[in-house]
């Protein structure tokens, strides 16, 4: 998160307890896109091959000994981070710039039109995905490479644990997951206590993951979630979509208490409609 030179989210919160617990919650989980309720149903594994099910109810071949993988999310990079699995990650995506080392891996473009050619260059046995619409333009093609794709699709702020303790299942690192989604609970429960214990107004917050175009929070994503849980309301609540596109003019009329700013190079300050709000 960003200062920008006018009251935005990072300086509010140092006024009061209530709302410095939002950004305590906010340093837990850095900003990013999409993660999951997904399980792992093993069948009997095939020439060394297990078959699972992912997110949104695939069933998908991978290897037994999962080394080489790419993910196609920032989310699902600090997921394979958190999970100690940092080591097996050969490829990301160009928002990927969070832990310090994700920067410094093979970039295979951006979230929604990746770089296939690369992709199969860097030989991964699986790509992780976010989202179930990120599927239909290269899968076959993948597959094709026995290259696996794994979806994992997020819908609530507790399904983050999960996600990182599946991600340890899948690169055999359940030790290093579970030690990292069991202090993220428990930082989780403390931030909930806190904001139960006093009980004050929430603050309206308007989270701004691109400047131009303007994306935000929908009712869909596990962001709002986030923001709820932190003592927060996001003023995107109602929005059906996960990550929806706004206009400058209904951005405007939202007039937010608070701004928080995605850590993006394109992302540095609030979108000009916001020059009179009082965020």
């Amino acid at each position: 998160m960003r200062k920008t030179g006018r009251r935005t989210f990072k300086s509010m919160v140092t006024r009061n307890r209530h709302k410095r617990s939002i950004t305590n919650l906010f340093g837990v989980i850095l900003f990013s896109l999409l993660i999951c309720s997904c399980s792992i149903n093993s069948r009997p594994a095939v020439d060394g091959t297990q078959r699972l099910t992912d997110g949104i109810g695939r069933e998908v071949n991978l290897a037994k000994k999962i080394d080489r993988v790419v993910s196609l999310a920032p989310s699902l990079t600090e997921i394979i981070f958190s999970s100690g699995g940092g080591n097996k990650l050969v490829g990301d995506t160009t928002y990927c710039n969070f832990p310090k080392e994700a920067v410094s891996i093979e970039k295979v473009g951006d979230t929604q039109t990746p770089n296939i050619e690369k992709i199969v260059a860097l030989h991964p046995q699986v790509v992780f995905v976010s989202t179930a619409s990120q599927l239909q333009a290269f899968t076959k093609l993948l597959n094709d490479q026995n290259i696996g794709i794994f979806v994992i699709d997020v819908k609530t702020l507790g399904d983050v644990p999960k996600a990182i303790r599946l991600m340890g299942k899948l690169l055999n690192t359940q030790e290093a997951a579970n030690a990292s989604a069991g202090g993220l609970e428990s930082r989780i429960e403390t931030v909930s206590k806190v904001n139960l214990d006093t009980q004050k107004k929430p603050v309206r917050v308007f989270l701004q993951i691109s400047n131009e175009p303007l994306f935000t929070i929908g009712n869909g994503s596990f962001l709002t979630d986030l923001v709820r849980t932190a003592g927060g309301e996001s003023v995107t609540a109602n929005v059906e979509t996960a990550y929806p596109q706004l206009s400058k003019e209904t951005a405007a009329a939202l007039d937010p208490d608070a701004i928080i700013l995605s850590d993006s190079e394109d992302n540095r300050e609030p979108n000009i409609a916001f020059k009179n709000s009082s965020g």
